[in-house]
């Protein structure tokens, strides 16, 4: 696809005065775990593992999240296994992500850190999963998948973030359930899965899925964890397979508390440099940009944020560009990132077809900017409200326009100068 240059769109829209920018610094109170490893060691105490025998293999699911220290955690958690005499295998648990192939869903894992050379153990990156049972939610027959390289195995665990999540509210989002019944699920698991909570309801379908594969596997349990504000480990608990309903909402609301977020609400535009898969499932954190895009689900109501320049994708995400609709205009560097097979293989599982579409694509910085600001109506470089980001996960530091630093005044601990300039095209402060 050819999209113009900008000899052909740039007479459209008169350029327009930027507004003045600040860099500010923002470092509300957190919690930090001091040693994250050793309290791997010390939780997985509390999962039963003398009811297995020596030598038993322990399918351990990882999925495809930028968790910080993800990578030592599960190595950390393959040498306890070994230390207790099993044999673990790493078994990707990320439903339809990578294009939903082995070979993209170790791409991403390695994206990670997580090689078999880096945790010691192998990696069994199968697609291929077996039906369990099929269960009823609220009137629906759903089927219960489950990926055959952790039912092969004697026993299954599974390690991921608690967190809200970018499509739904409810007492139970992302976090250990979730990755038992749609990253375990694989590409069919996850294709039921949402197919059934798009109509009613994410919660239920979680609970209905989770309660059937408990009863069908060798579930130990999962290693929990929690991040706060800088993303760094807050909270890791090992909780037994029977728990998670009961222990995921309080971790949740912790999370929630904790969670990364922008000091204002109010914000005209709102441009963010990178998206990618290891920050969010939806790219973007739906729940810092304000935006679900999700059949039956009401978006979240703050914050309120007009419009949104999407810039580019993180290398991690290998191509993945789901979450780029959630953006109301890109720039040709991104599409050219774009591998739509595994972008589409995403949105097509997930249901979240919004995702996928494709905002206007300007040539550059300079024109994309212009017309955002365009689009805005009645543009005023003295009045115009726009938070300028890495992504949705550094939030420490950003760049605002002069109109937002007395809002955020109470909130930031330092401010800096800045121009913005272009240099054919490419926007950067300096």
């Amino acid at each position: 696809m050819e999209f113009p240059d900008q000899a052909d769109v740039a007479n459209l829209i008169d350029p327009q005065p930027a507004p003045s920018f600040a860099r500010v610094s923002y470092e509300p109170p957190t919690e930090t775990l001091a040693d994250p490893l050793e309290t791997v060691r010390s939780e997985l105490d509390q999962l039963a593992f003398e009811e297995l025998e020596p030598g038993s293999t322990v399918a351990v699911g990882v999925g495809s999240r930028g968790i910080h220290l993800i990578a030592d955690v599960v190595a950390e958690t393959v040498a306890a296994l070994e230390n207790r005499g099993f044999k673990p295998v790493v078994v990707p648990a990320m439903g339809s992500h990578g294009g939903a192939t082995p070979e993209g869903q170790r791409e991403i894992l390695a994206a990670l850190g997580i090689t078999e050379e880096r945790i010691g153990a192998p990696i069994d990156a199968r697609m291929d999963a077996t039906k369990l049972d099929n269960v009823d939610v609220n009137g629906t027959t759903t089927p219960v998948y489950f990926a055959d390289a952790a039912l092969e195995a004697d026993a299954v665990m599974v390690i991921n973030r608690v967190k809200p999540h970018t499509n739904f509210t409810g007492r139970i989002e992302s976090g250990l359930c979730k990755m038992l019944t749609v990253g375990l699920g694989k590409q069919q698991g996850a294709q039921a899965f949402h197919s059934t909570a798009l109509a009613l309801g994410y919660v239920p379908t979680i609970e209905s899925l989770t309660a059937a594969i408990r009863d069908e596997v060798p579930l130990l349990g999962g290693l929990a964890l929690v991040e706060n504000f800088y993303e760094e480990t807050g909270v890791i608990e090992a909780i037994p397979a029977a728990s998670f309903e009961e222990r995921e909402p309080d971790l949740l609301e912790r999370a929630r508390a904790e969670m990364a977020t922008l000091p204002v609400n109010d914000i005209d535009l709102l441009v963010v440099d990178e998206l990618g898969k290891e920050i969010s499932g939806a790219g973007m954190d739906t729940n810092v940009i304000g935006r679900y895009r999700v059949l039956n689900a009401p978006d979240p109501e703050t914050p309120a944020i007009d419009l949104i320049y999407t810039r580019g994708l993180t290398n991690e995400t290998s191509g993945n560009g789901n979450g780029i609709g959630l953006a109301d205009i890109t720039r040709r560097a991104a599409v050219e990132q774009l591998d739509l097979q595994k972008t589409y293989a995403n949105a097509l599982t997930s249901g979240s077809l919004a995702k996928a579409k494709l905002p206007p694509v300007a040539p550059n910085d300079e024109l994309a900017l212009r017309v955002a600001l365009n689009a805005l109506g009645g543009y005023d470089p003295k009045t115009v409200r726009i938070v300028w980001i890495e992504n949705t996960t550094d939030l420490d530091e950003f760049y605002v326009s002069d109109a937002l630093l007395e809002d955020i005044a109470d909130d930031v601990i330092n401010r800096e100068r800045v121009q913005l300039t272009f240099d054919d095209g490419t926007a950067s402060f300096e």
